[in-house]
């Protein structure tokens, strides 16, 4: 039977085990640093399967499985995170959450399942594998600083005692705007680098009936504040640079009859130019406190950097597609446009070459549609049909990369 032809079977044929393994690890979601019970469970899968190496622990939370190929070839990593999201579940599925205000609503339950596959089924094939494949389950994708920076400084891509170092990082993310089994590549900049904007205006409080009386008001400071960090982008940044600024909060906590000392803001500013972000930074502190200044006010300004941009290998994501192309077809390839969203797989992706893809997981017709980071976030489960046999294509294509084992595309292995 010809590779791909075992891959798909394979992949079909643990359907139900993928399945079952998602919803146990929806219903127990569990938030960052705080996921024991599902590292529990991924590395007893991983011991099941029968990998080489089973390592737990890495930065708390963390796992790391490894299965030598059979055959001469590269170093690949295959990444999954671990955390769900302080969201109180709304979706009405029989295997809804069973922890107050913790959902899954990223899709991280479905990642990780789909992983398990894969490396089930690589080691099922394993003397049909070239090259070394490790399984990465990280913890702490959800909040910054992040998970894999740290997994990286404890030496995830290091040469670990007879294992060489890591050559190429492969990463999955649901996305339920594209139909279920699809799959999604972008070569070069694909997401965003995610830092967080807060803001406090300090004015002076007193009578609402009264603001003649005042030196200034934080209020109507922090409102003109909202409004000129606006200019940032739209009157700063480079043509042909995107970026967004968003304020996503605003707390002035008054009454009808009582003005505020001061107001609270939050927001969040994206692009893919390490340059132009750097430069925006300064400039949104000196937005805030001008503006702030011309009220009458004082402000302070806390810039906190998040995630970098994920800037997939133009040639790895070649041979990504190509291997899209194999297994779903032309019609179940998309060529996806830059996502604005953050993910800590940047920093894996900027120690590697690497891709970070997706698969998608909507249904229209069924009414899969709600959007990722909601309470009613669910995915299409037929995906998992695709995604464990993908990865596990797109692992062998990038593991034998230059070595003469390696088949031509869709020739037996």
């Amino acid at each position: 039977m010809s590779l791909l032809s075992t891959l798909r079977s394979r992949s079909a044929d643990l359907h139900p085990r993928v399945v079952d393994l998602r919803r146990r690890i929806h219903r127990n979601p569990e938030l960052s640093r705080n996921e024991h019970d599902t590292a529990a469970l991924v590395a007893d899968a991983l011991h099941e399967i029968g990998l080489d190496r089973v390592e737990t622990g890495i930065y708390g939370t963390g796992v790391l499985g490894t299965l030598a190929g059979g055959r001469p070839g590269r170093t690949v990593l295959l990444r999954a995170d671990l955390d769900a999201l302080p969201i109180q579940e709304e979706t009405g599925l029989d295997f809804a959450s069973q922890n107050e205000g913790i959902m899954h609503a990223c899709g991280h339950d479905a990642h990780t399942a789909s992983l398990l596959g894969t490396a089930q089924i690589l080691a099922d094939i394993r003397s049909r594998v070239p090259g070394t494949i490790r399984f990465c389950f990280q913890p702490t994708e959800e909040k910054i600083p992040g998970g894999a920076t740290f997994m990286i400084e404890e030496g995830v891509l290091e040469a670990r005692g007879d294992e060489p170092a890591v050559d190429y990082v492969l990463g999955q993310h649901v996305r339920p705007d594209l139909p279920a089994g699809a799959i999604g590549v972008r070569g070069g900049p694909f997401m965003a680098s995610a830092d967080e904007v807060h803001v406090t205006v300090r004015g002076e409080g007193g009578h609402a009936a009264s603001p003649h009386e005042l030196t200034s008001d934080a209020t109507v400071a922090a409102a003109h504040v909202v409004t000129a960090l606006q200019t940032v982008v739209s009157r700063n940044s480079p043509p042909g640079t995107p970026s967004i600024l968003t304020i996503g909060r605003f707390v002035a906590d008054g009454a009808t009859n009582v003005i505020p000392p001061s107001a609270h803001l939050e927001g969040t500013f994206r692009t893919m130019d390490d340059e132009w972000r750097a430069e925006a930074h300064d400039r949104i502190r000196q937005v805030v406190r001008r503006t702030a200044q011309a009220h009458g006010a004082e402000a302070d300004v806390d810039v906190r950097v998040g995630y970098p941009s994920v800037h997939n290998d133009p040639s790895a994501a070649s041979v990504v597609q190509s291997a899209a192309r194999e297994y779903v077809g032309e019609t179940g390839t998309v060529d996806l446009d830059p996502w604005y969203a953050g993910e800590d797989f940047a920093y894996f992706t900027n120690a590697r070459p690497g891709v970070f893809y997706a698969l998608g997981v909507g249904n229209k017709d069924a009414g899969i549609v709600h959007g990722l980071h909601t309470s009613q976030f669910t995915i299409d489960e037929d995906a998992l049909r695709i995604g464990p046999g993908f990865m596990a294509l797109a692992a062998i294509r990038l593991a034998g990369r230059g070595q003469e084992t390696s088949p031509p595309a869709g020739g037996d292995a």
